[in-house]
């Protein structure tokens, strides 16, 4: 009787990080379609992988939060519990495509042959110290890209070189949603340098209007709440959604007729459900972290470093990927 293969994932953060990693779990079904998939991740974005289907156990840890209380019983408790989740099984592969301390540590903790970049290709190098086999893959790379290369390199298949499949689906319950059609306007991100400024906001909602569009706006901090107030109050077509969940918020982005986002996990999350999304650069280059289209709709990067697109811009994208 043949024993199931059991692999162990380690990609903990960020949202758009973890996003990128979802399609390698299509990539190595394909070749291994019995394989029991387990994945760490932090707690925060435990929700991506959970949709999965193809995923059998998700262990959370607490990084960044146990590092701001490292003193406290109850970190290392926590610790305890998931140092014994991480090494409770014998996995015939451990894949790190994180590549850093942080992850090789992690790594280090489970059972399994280890599998990770080299040290010229792990965004921290000495990472590398903790795996048994080292891989070399381009940093050039978009992070999709690199991360399907990292997985095929480490379970002997050949490097993927077709659409991505992220494979998620979103159906957790919630108590209403915005009036159809609607588009997503994931308007928050992690530096106000990457913000698109709320006068093109506005002025985007107006161009909605016209088609008889609404616009939904989350939030998750006092300024996302702050600024899509402002939006609304403004157009009367705008919307501002109650505090979500990821996994909530996954379920309005999979209703949407598509999303508009600056440079946030969630405009990843958009198109790993496939759903058309223009994504919106101010302040990095969409190179190699942008929006990757899926092989189920489309997705356009705008901008750049110190480029920022017009509503003009964003409007006609919009419109293109929609027609598509």
């Amino acid at each position: 009787m043949l024993t199931m293969l059991k692999l162990l994932i380690i990609k903990t953060s960020s949202l758009g990080d973890v996003i990128h990693n979802l399609p390698i779990i299509h990539d190595i079904h394909r070749h291994y379609p019995d394989i029991k998939i387990d994945w760490v991740v932090e707690e925060a974005f435990s929700d991506i992988p959970k949709l999965h289907p193809a995923v059998n156990h998700v262990i959370p840890v607490a990084i960044r939060r146990w590092r701001k209380a490292v003193f406290k019983q109850s970190t290392w408790a926590e610790i305890t519990v998931a140092k014994q989740q991480i090494a409770s099984t014998q996995y015939d592969f451990v894949l790190d495509t994180q590549g850093l301390l942080k992850s090789g540590l992690l790594a280090m903790l489970s059972h399994g042959k280890k599998h990770g970049y080299d040290k010229s290709s792990a965004r921290e190098p000495l990472a590398a110290l903790f795996y048994n086999v080292k891989h070399q893959v381009s940093r050039t790379q978009h992070a999709v890209s690199r991360n399907r290369a990292l997985a095929a390199l480490s379970l002997g298949y050949t490097i993927p070189e077709d659409p991505p499949h992220y494979g998620i689906t979103a159906s957790a319950p919630i108590d209403s949603l915005p009036d159809k059609p609607y588009i997503v306007g994931l308007h928050g991100t992690s530096r106000d340098s990457k913000l698109w400024p709320t006068e093109h906001w506005i002025e985007f909602g107006e161009s909605l209007a016209k088609q008889s569009l609404q616009l939904a706006l989350p939030w998750a901090s006092k300024a996302e709440f702050e600024r899509a107030h402002h939006i609304a109050s403004k157009r009367n077509n705008v919307v501002v959604l109650p505090k979500l969940s990821i996994a909530q918020l996954a379920t309005v982005i999979n209703q949407a007729l598509a999303a508009v986002g600056v440079d946030t996990g969630l405009s990843h999350l958009s198109v790993a459900l496939g759903i058309p999304t223009v994504a919106i650069y101010t302040d990095t280059n969409p190179a190699l972290t942008g929006v990757f289209a899926g092989a189920s709709a489309p997705a356009i990067n705008l901008g750049n470093i110190h480029e920022i697109p017009s509503v003009c811009e964003v409007t006609h994208a919009l419109q293109a990927i929609i027609k598509k």
